[in-house]
């Protein structure tokens, strides 16, 4: 709870100074926020294309957390950005009264199960400890995948946002934890977690994919293909279809094949 305190603390102290800066930038600079990690050598891919094709300058404001690349858009902070899924953008809308505009597809990025103890789930036992993460788009995915996978059954008709309330039943009794998402990938050298539900740009910033090292992974069929969201003010302003187009390019299709050794689907 401190860390994500701690982090939200900055990152508000931060864009002030981001909004100042930008206030002095050209105005034909696109401001693009996304995550750190690997999916940010997909947007410089990216950036190098809007240059080379539509002459656009880009700039890429990078984030740690799922909640600010959003509220830094709602602010006006940043033009666009490229982090996140329908499901999550619908979750957060409603909770915080957004009112966003999807300009595109990017990549499906599935999530998977990993382990350090074990290299199947037909070895998980009574009561272990399997951890997920906290945010709700991504815990009611990390559900549907239990559930893909057989190790828990849910409600009928419950939707993508399933919570732990929602499992009835549960065969072998394990121990579900949710955790911040970041955190995800250090609890598989914790001695109690048998396995860990990891969104794809965490495991891949640990040297994981889903393909190679997945124990359960999403299949194609996943709802969950990320976004490019703008606001309503700015959908169809020239910058933002253009970066579009140039985040929809064979260049950035064969950067992440590459990144995320074929753990990342094509979505449009």
């Amino acid at each position: 709870m401190y860390i994500k305190l701690k982090s939200a603390f900055l990152s508000l102290l931060l864009f002030p100074l981001l909004w100042s800066c930008g206030s002095q930038t050209d105005s034909s600079v696109l401001r693009v926020g996304v995550q750190a990690g690997p999916e940010l050598k997909l947007a410089e891919e990216a950036k190098k294309v809007a240059k080379e094709k539509f002459n656009l300058e880009v700039e890429l404001i990078t984030f740690n957390d799922y909640v600010m690349p959003n509220e830094a858009l709602q602010q006006k902070d940043i033009d666009i950005n490229v982090f996140q899924t329908k499901p999550y953008l619908d979750g957060q809308s409603e909770n915080r009264g957004y009112d966003f505009a999807i300009v595109g597809n990017t990549f499906v990025y599935p999530m998977a199960g990993y382990s350090k103890k074990i290299k199947a789930i037909s070895e998980l036992k009574n009561e272990n400890t399997v951890v997920i993460p906290n945010d709700p788009t991504n815990l009611g995915r990390a559900l549907l995948l239990l559930q893909q996978s057989g190790l828990i059954k849910l409600k009928e008709d419950v939707g993508l946002l399933a919570t732990k309330q929602d499992i009835i039943e549960n065969k072998l009794d394990l121990n579900i934890l949710e955790l911040e998402a970041p955190q995800l990938p250090r609890t598989l050298d914790d001695a109690t977690v048998s396995m860990a539900i990891i969104n794809n740009n965490f495991a891949a910033s640990h040297n994981l994919t889903a393909k190679q090292d997945g124990i359960i992974v999403e299949n194609s069929s996943s709802p969950y293909v990320n976004i490019i969201v703008s606001r309503q003010d700015n959908k169809n302003d020239k910058k933002v279809l253009d970066f579009t187009k140039a985040y929809q390019s064979e260049q950035v299709d064969v950067v992440a094949e590459k990144v995320f050794k074929g753990g990342a689907i094509r979505g449009w």
